[in-house]
């Protein structure tokens, strides 16, 4: 009888030894959002100039140096963990005006390999369609001092998402996200600028499931100096070098929900990250081509990787303005 009684006494103290261990990975579990960090740098509260067509390729690449727990240390070190997105993107800058403001409206249709789904270390997805990037709303101002943008951005789960594979390229859920910015000028040949813009993305339920990744706050932007390549005689310029310091900051703004059998709604600790890096980016006259370059180092993570962030930018610009 004794020999009985201590048989279920262990049995129950591994069951709450086992829900303890369960409950603790659960809510420090976290799950990405469709916002990419490093996209937006110098002037990222400037829209580009109206009558124009802006066809882009980008080139994202995210190494992870580390994980980092919810004291911001390291709970893996060195992750074999890197991820990749490319693509080809449009956007389009009109003359039609919205309460003083021109319209514009961009899409981006991406591909990637690894897509970071959360923070577990066994993503190990293969290149293929991501989630579709689609701003059908982008109003930009531009004043003497200062430019201002606004704009509604929507992510489609376009990509390849079953609740528990390692090999997903997409997230899986519709990403619905706003965002409002500004550049100022402090000088009146605008060639001296700090810029910040604010996106809140909201998400949906993960594709057949009650999975839901909590709303995230992301802010980017940079200092600058814009400087102009002249021509031989010294006339007229040639070029426009954009170089500076740029930095970006995520947080998770509500707890992430993932719903467990037997014991309920399970809702995370939420996570953060930081970053701070250079952009240099050229835009050529003659050609109206343009290449950009950012690099941003990730501080003061948690709940998260911490890593470093690459973007390269290739840009034709297509003047629609009739002659």
């Amino acid at each position: 009888m004794k020999a009985k009684f201590n048989k279920q006494r262990q049995t129950i103290k591994s069951f709450f030894t086992l829900l303890v261990l369960f409950l603790s990975f659960f809510s420090h579990a976290q799950l990405k959002g469709g916002h990419i960090l490093g996209a937006m740098g110098l002037q990222s509260g400037t829209q580009t100039p109206e009558n124009t067509l802006s066809v882009y390729v980008p080139g994202y690449f995210y190494a992870a140096s580390s994980l980092r727990n919810a004291d911001g240390d390291k709970s893996v070190a060195n992750p074999d963990l890197n991820m990749f997105i490319t693509g080809v993107g449009a956007t389009y800058v009109s003359d039609f005006k919205i309460l003083g403001a021109n319209y514009g409206a961009t899409i981006l249709l991406a591909f990637a390999s690894n897509r970071i789904q959360g923070n577990t270390i066994d993503s190990k997805s293969p290149f293929a369609l991501t989630d579709t990037y689609i701003v059908p709303i982008q109003l930009g101002w531009h004043h003497k001092r200062a430019d201002f943008v606004f704009s509604y951005q929507v992510y489609l789960p376009t990509g390849k998402f079953d609740l528990g594979a390692s090999d997903n390229s997409g997230l899986g859920m519709f990403m619905n996200e706003l965002s409002a910015g500004t550049t100022l000028f402090f000088n009146d040949k605008k060639t001296f600028h700090f810029s910040a813009l604010a996106s809140y993305e909201m998400n949906g339920r993960k594709k057949d499931t009650d999975i839901k990744t909590g709303d995230l706050l992301s802010i980017e932007g940079g200092l600058g100096k814009t400087f102009y390549a002249m021509n031989t005689e010294k006339t007229a310029p040639k070029g426009v070098l954009n170089a500076g310091l740029i930095y970006y900051l995520q947080y998770k703004v509500t707890n992430d929900q993932i719903p467990v059998p037997v014991f309920g709604n399970i809702q995370t600790t939420k996570d953060r990250v930081g970053g701070i890096g250079a952009e240099l980016n050229y835009y050529h006259i003659k050609s109206s081509t343009s290449a950009g370059f950012r690099w941003i180092a990730e501080v003061e993570a948690v709940n998260r990787f911490q890593g470093n962030t690459f973007f390269l930018t290739l840009a034709h610009v297509f003047s629609l303005k009739k002659k």
